[in-house]
């Protein structure tokens, strides 16, 4: 969990809720509901407070008669211990002070508060299980937005868990329950990709009416015709109308549900290009970022496969490395069954690391995508190959990527990214770099401008 400094008075700020302070002022938003406590510092636990007489009439009292009271801890002041705690690396004190706070009868925010800060220690523990627990009772009983999760660099390692991508499937699935806002955004993000799906949708909709209607009147006349007799319409005509008007509804109907499988398949690929967006990579600065991170500055392509495979596409790929370094090329190679092998390595005493050393994707998230300086610094960092952090969880992308793909699972395979992070192509076994190279725009170039 990254802590800063929010306001004059060194408060400790973490950039997920709001919360009001003891003397009553309400924090402002930001689009991650950024929290912030702005009440004085407290060191401990406990305060203690000296009460005085106000009355100037009369003289002091000695410091004998002075009343000296503990502060009754509060939900708030017990997230806010929790964050300072954490900040100094003392993570499971942290989480007894976010356990105590949601004992303390919090608000809703104070709960959402404590629920998510103790997932994000959950999340420092490698304990994937608690921490998905604590983020679905605030999804589902306390309003948190599913983009908290997918920005916080705190929960990069649950990110690469099971349980998180059980998680994004509930979301996905967008219940009443849970991640109804996060299915929101999706489908948000794919009526911009297709604007004019609902337009479509309506005319289906008002055609299919129009013809069930035109059914509905024409059924009677048709009988009518059959049974045959004076005045009875022509049974040609009236069964060719019928026959009209009910392929047309069939047809219409059709056109209908091929569109909503169109639009789920659209957002499972958005989901996908969200998570692959999250996925984390060691430049060769020993810098942990996301691949989002990575947008507008590298066109990252990802080699996935055996480690035989692998290493004859780089080697190959070294021939070609002032070109492809001049079209922004980033190489991430991806060995299948390397998680397997890093699992089976015992952790040895002092493998575990303080809250203060974890690599972190960026204190401020949004504030580091956004940046100009820090898109710089990036760039300046960026050299030609990048290793895979989390193999689990790039693994399980890339396996989600070919079965979506009609490619076997495991098959070595490739996948180029564009500047603006979607995949511009992928392809069977080792790339041929010569195509590529002439495919690929420089950076410098036009094409390369409206990519971005």
């Amino acid at each position: 969990m990254a802590a800063a400094a929010a306001t004059a008075a060194a408060a400790v700020q973490r950039p997920h809720l709001s919360l009001l302070s003891s003397g009553g002022g309400a924090t402002p938003n930001s689009t991650l509901q950024t929290l912030a406590f702005v009440s004085p510092h407290i060191p401990h636990y406990r305060r203690r407070c000296v009460l005085r007489s106000n009355a100037s009439s009369s003289p002091s009292p000695p410091p004998s008669s002075e009343k000296e009271v503990e502060a009754v801890p509060t939900a708030e002041s017990c997230v806010k211990l929790g964050l300072e705690l954490f900040s100094k690396g003392r993570v499971r004190d942290a989480l007894e002070q976010f356990e105590n706070a949601l004992e303390l009868d919090p608000n809703p925010i104070e709960a959402q508060a404590a629920l998510y800060n103790k997932a994000c220690c959950h999340a420092f523990r490698e304990e994937s299980k608690k921490a998905a627990d604590c983020l679905r009772t605030a999804l589902r009983d306390y309003n948190l937005k599913f983009g908290t999760i997918l920005n916080d660099p705190d929960l990069a390692p649950f990110r690469a868990s099971e349980e998180f991508k059980e998680l994004q499937e509930e979301a996905l699935r967008g219940g009443e329950d849970i991640g109804s806002g996060f299915r929101r955004d999706l489908k948000l993000i794919s009526e911009v990709q297709a604007p004019f799906r609902g337009v479509r949708r309506f005319f289906y909709v008002a055609l299919t009416a129009a013809a069930g209607i035109s059914t509905f009147f024409t059924i009677p006349r048709l009988i009518l015709a059959v049974q045959g007799g004076d005045g009875a319409p022509d049974l040609l005509e009236t069964a060719g109308n019928a026959a009209i008007n009910i392929g047309g509804v069939v047809v219409l109907v059709a056109l209908f549900f091929w569109e909503n499988k169109k639009e789920e398949q659209q957002i499972t690929q958005i989901s996908r290009n969200e998570t692959l967006s999250r996925l984390p990579v060691r430049l060769s600065t020993n810098r942990i970022t996301e691949l989002v991170q990575l947008r507008d500055i590298t066109r990252p392509v990802i080699l996935a496969g055996s480690k035989e495979s692998i290493t004859r596409a780089m080697q190959r790929a070294e021939r070609y490395r002032t070109e492809l370094l001049k079209r922004g090329v980033l190489l991430i190679p991806v060995i299948f069954g390397a998680s397997q092998k890093a699992q089976s390595k015992p952790r040895g005493f002092g493998t575990s690391r303080s809250a203060a050393s974890v690599p972190s994707v960026g204190d401020n998230f949004e504030k580091r995508t956004e940046s100009i300086a820090a898109k710089s610094r990036l760039k300046a960092e960026v050299r030609f190959k990048a290793d895979i952090v989390s193999p689990e969880q790039w693994e399980s992308w890339i396996r989600d990527q070919q079965e979506s793909e009609g490619v076997t699972p495991g098959e070595d395979v490739y996948i180029i990214l564009r500047l603006d992070g979607r995949v511009r192509r992928s392809g069977r076994g080792i790339p041929n770099w010569n195509d590529i190279l002439q495919e690929l725009p420089r950076l410098e170039d036009l094409l390369s401008k409206l990519e971005r």
